[in-house]
């Protein structure tokens, strides 16, 4: 049930405003002034609140606004001697809106509505943002991981383009996920591309689009991931695998930040950071003559190499953990425990797919195991499964 304050210095427009939302179904505290007001808000969750604009001692445009500097709840400003200056005063101020008295029934039943609808958005904001942050989460203290998050911190905020090596699964697309969620463009779009999975042919029209009738299968014209990820981050995942026609193409976006859509002839201007990476030696790869040395230098202005899991194991017992919690919860069902001796049996393991199989494996003793999983456990359903040697 929404829960709302009323703050009004006369009883009777608190009594009036507390009995029309309660017959709605609305939870109600009130405040005779601005004091009073705030040490409720300080104690308690309110999904709105309605203020007096003219109050003895403090008055309503100095509760507002401590209100908007602390809290994210909606205030609609209420008066019976407001003019248009005060309307626009109190919008300025941060309030959702204002209402004139002699209320309206339906416009401020209206305004209440909206208003908690706003709150309500703001809240699955959050904890969306949440999610996003945990999904993305970077687990480890060990020296390699320390070293990856500090190198985060200190690029993220510019537009230098990055290029991530290491084996697969080893977290690339965490890292650059990282790169975007902490930049200035944190709130514009991240587009993925996984090069290898993108048949050469297309690639091309993936990447920056084209226009309709260019080819027989271009029924309509269609944008590309470059303007696409206008504004935001450009993710080319795998890009040790583009072919030479579309990394010459990327050079000159990267060289001019202008694209032409395949069958067009305009210009396109863009404005996308680039963060590419691979699990290939791209220095033994221009060697082939299979990447372009040009391309190269573009991309690598910072170089971040993430290190494979057997070389990082001090980190086992927190993504162990950590897997655990979120698999659990899931499914769920309460956590389970694991032994130090289980951590110890899979710090042994030769661990070829890196996080990735970390995971999987931690997913299966989940859902074999009662309510805690031993070293015997994972003996049984981690390194036998895979025929590992342990180290």
């Amino acid at each position: 049930m929404p829960k709302i304050l009323v703050i009004d210095d006369e009883i009777s427009i608190r009594r009036t405003l507390k009995d029309i939302l309660e017959y709605e179904k609305y939870e109600v505290a009130d405040a005779e002034d601005g004091v009073k007001a705030l040490e409720l808000i300080d104690n308690d969750k309110f999904d709105l609140i309605l203020c007096d604009i003219k109050m003895p001692g403090m008055d309503g445009i100095e509760v507002l606004e401590k209100i908007v500097e602390k809290y994210d709840t909606p205030v609609v400003m209420i008066s019976g001697h407001g003019t248009i200056d005060t309307a626009v005063e109190c919008i300025k101020k941060g309030a959702y809106d204002y209402i004139s008295k002699p209320f309206d029934l339906n416009r401020l039943l209206v305004t209440v509505r909206n208003a908690l609808d706003k709150s309500n958005l703001v809240t699955e904001t959050k904890i969306l943002k949440k999610k996003v942050s945990q999904k993305y989460e970077m687990i480890g203290e060990s020296k390699a991981i320390v070293h990856i998050k500090d190198m985060i911190e200190r690029v993220a905020p510019s537009d230098a383009r990055v290029l991530i090596t290491g084996e697969n699964g080893t977290g690339k697309e965490l890292v650059a996920h990282w790169l975007h969620e902490k930049s200035n463009r944190s709130g514009q779009a991240f587009i993925e591309v996984n090069c290898a999975a993108i048949p050469s042919e297309l690639i091309e029209s993936e990447l920056f689009g084209h226009e309709k009738g260019s080819f027989t299968s271009a029924i309509k014209q269609k944008k590309g991931n470059f303007e696409l990820a206008n504004g935001g981050t450009l993710f080319l995942d795998e890009i040790g695998d583009m072919s030479l026609s579309a990394q010459a193409k990327v050079l000159r976006a990267l060289q001019e930040n202008k694209i032409t859509r395949v069958g067009g002839e305009k210009e396109i201007n863009v404005d996308v950071r680039v963060i590419a990476a691979t699990n290939k030696n791209l220095l033994e790869e221009i060697e082939k003559k299979n990447f372009r040395e040009d391309l190269y230098h573009r991309l690598s202005v910072i170089l971040i190499h993430v290190p494979n899991l057997n070389d990082r194991i001090e980190d086992i017992p927190l993504l162990a953990k950590h897997f655990i919690d979120d698999i659990c919860g899931s499914q769920g069902r309460q956590a389970l425990e694991i032994s130090d001796d289980a951590i110890a049996e899979l710090q042994k393991i030769n661990w070829s797919g890196n996080i990735r199989e970390l995971r999987n494996v931690i997913e299966r003793l989940v859902i074999l195991c009662d309510k805690r999983i031993s070293a015997e456990d994972v003996k049984l359903y981690a390194a036998p499964l895979y025929n590992k040697v342990s180290k």
